[in-house]
């Protein structure tokens, strides 16, 4: 009896101490400066130790920026050397070290990032948490993404220059033929992988555990949905990334022969362990988008979004499908017959579900009561151009034909269309939709419109030409080209610049509403809806230190 007595003592004991524990821990979550320091630093220091969401989310958005416009400057100067035929104004190996990094940079540095900082700012707000759940690896996650970007870019002042290999960096280039900066460009990779693989774990955490009560899965906003999957993906193939640079790695350096035929590997391996990271990568870079244009279209058609359900199941679909088709990238490399049937089909499969958001965009439009303001446009413009890329996507993925496509301009154009009016483009939607919310002020309308005019017309003029110098045969990433190439490239260069020109624009309205004018209302769009409209604008340090409840 005694014994049972003391059992059930400690029982008790350890269930109080379990509830002061997840006390203290909801402590930290929605006070996380309130151990010590002063609960709104100043100055560096504010940014330096900053575990607040919202400071890392702005964090996120700025170095994106940074690094949209570094790699931008890049593509001037490979649409500079490419806007006459001939040799103009740079070496070719430095013309391969710009297109290589330009990828590099756009893809890890610019639309990654972008997306995080979007993810880290309204996911709470959304679900009506005080915060990310583990707000020190927060702050940790992003801190380490300048470093990594320091060592890449301190790689092209390197004796040999820097990565020269294209993004993709297929051995044996970056293994028998790469420069000695291999090495940074490897470790940058992992430090990168390392952030992304760290604000995964976060999202899913505070997904799954901090939602306000009555939120089930099924009542959360579609940009969270998007996001939740985005971060399993994440999780998935990072490491498989990790995996191919340290084989890149010990290639190059240890003597080991993963990718090297003499030695008994395999360089099309490469390619296999690249591409089953690469292709749900691209998805990585677009669902997070689907789930912002899920949030802007129907606030200004006024209407609930058509299908919720059904774009969340697509959303899944697509993920899980983006596991079956790496190989339609590799359809050149002599792959049996029946494998290219296989990824053929699975890669048309996977434009169903795509197929499924765009239908349901169309029809929450349908019979709305539009209106055209600046987020809407880019919505719309968004839904357009991905959808072209989408088309050409389809083009692609017919095995016979892409013998013709592969490696052409044609490519460049599909991916192009895909990322730049499609990823770029939302992430564009977004900072406008929510940028009164963060700020407290409304932007300037008419400059954002010249912003949205100037970009769209422009980036049509620069990759739209791009399909037809590529069914004509021009390859891609060479510094020089045909005489017949040039009056179309000369058009392509143009829109090039005016596209980078473009975005001064944009930087130029996000400086002036920081810096004040008309105030915000805590929602200044008619038909928003969610919780994050719920809180004044700009939205408080601290939020929902009580939860919401949602009916």
């Amino acid at each position: 009896m005694t014994d049972m007595l003391r059992e059930s003592t400690d029982i008790d004991d350890a269930k109080t101490a379990q509830n002061q524990q997840s006390q203290v821990l909801a402590d930290d979550i929605a006070h996380p400066d309130h151990h010590g320091h002063d609960p709104h630093p100043t100055g560096i220091k504010r940014w330096l130790l900053t575990t607040n969401h919202k400071d890392i989310g702005s964090l996120y958005l700025m170095f994106s920026f940074a690094m949209f416009l570094i790699g931008g400057a890049m593509a001037m100067v490979i649409r500079a050397e490419l806007f006459q035929p001939g040799l103009q104004l740079v070496e070719p190996n430095f013309f391969n070290q710009m297109t290589t990094v330009h990828g590099l940079i756009m893809v890890f540095g610019a639309v990654m990032p972008a997306f995080t900082g979007l993810a880290n700012w309204m996911i709470p707000l959304m679900i009506g948490a005080p915060d990310m759940a583990l707000p020190r690896m927060n702050n940790w996650s992003f801190w380490i993404l300048p470093f990594a970007f320091s060592l890449l870019l301190a790689s092209l002042f390197m004796e040999g220059g820097g990565p020269n290999f294209g993004w993709t960096f297929y051995a044996p280039l970056s293994t028998t033929y790469s420069p000695q900066s291999t090495g940074l460009f490897v470790f940058a990779i992992h430090i990168m992988g390392i952030s992304s693989i760290m604000g995964a774990i976060n999202v899913i955490v505070t997904i799954m555990n901090m939602r306000a009560p009555g939120m089930t899965y099924m009542k959360m906003p579609l940009f969270v949905w998007t996001w939740l999957i985005t971060a399993f993906l994440l999780i998935a193939v990072m490491p498989v990334l990790a995996g191919a640079v340290t084989m890149v790695l010990t290639d190059k350096y240890f003597g080991t022969s993963f990718f090297d035929a003499a030695g008994g590997g395999d360089p099309v391996m490469f390619q296999h362990i690249f591409w089953f990271f690469g292709h749900p990568e691209v998805y990585i870079m677009i669902l997070p988008s689907f789930g912002i244009i899920s949030a802007i279209i129907p606030a200004f058609s006024r209407k609930k979004l058509f299908g919720y359900s059904s774009m969340v199941y697509a959303t899944a679909s697509i993920a899980g499908l983006s596991f079956l088709v790496w190989a339609h990238h590799m359809f050149t490399t002599g792959m049996p017959v029946a494998a290219e049937l296989f990824f053929m089909y699975c890669t048309m499969l996977i434009s169903v579900p795509t197929g499924v958001k765009v239908f349901n965009w169309v029809a929450t439009m349908w019979h709305g009561s539009m209106t055209f303001e600046v987020p809407m446009l880019f919505a719309i413009a968004f839904i357009v151009l991905f959808t072209i890329g989408g088309f050409s996507g389809l083009m692609l993925a017919i095995t016979p034909a892409d013998f013709q496509y592969h490696d052409t301009y044609f490519v460049v154009a599909h991916f192009h269309y895909v990322l730049v009016s499609g990823a770029i483009f939302s992430i564009m939607a977004a900072a406008y939709y929510w940028l009164p919310k963060w700020t407290g002020y409304m932007f300037n309308e008419t400059l954002a419109k010249w912003h949205f005019w100037c970009s769209i017309i422009s980036v049509n003029i620069l990759f739209f030409p791009m399909h037809f110098l590529g069914l004509a045969g021009m390859p891609r990433r060479i510094p020089d080209y045909a005489l017949q190439f040039a009056d179309i490239n000369a058009v392509v260069s143009i829109g090039g610049f005016l596209f980078g020109l473009s975005q001064l624009i944009f930087l130029a309205v996000v400086i002036q509403c920081v810096r004040g004018g008309e105030k915000a209302a805590a929602k200044p769009w008619d038909g928003a809806e969610g919780l994050e409209w719920s809180v004044p604008s700009p939205a408080p340090h601290h939020t929902f230190s009580t939860p919401p409840k949602v009916d």
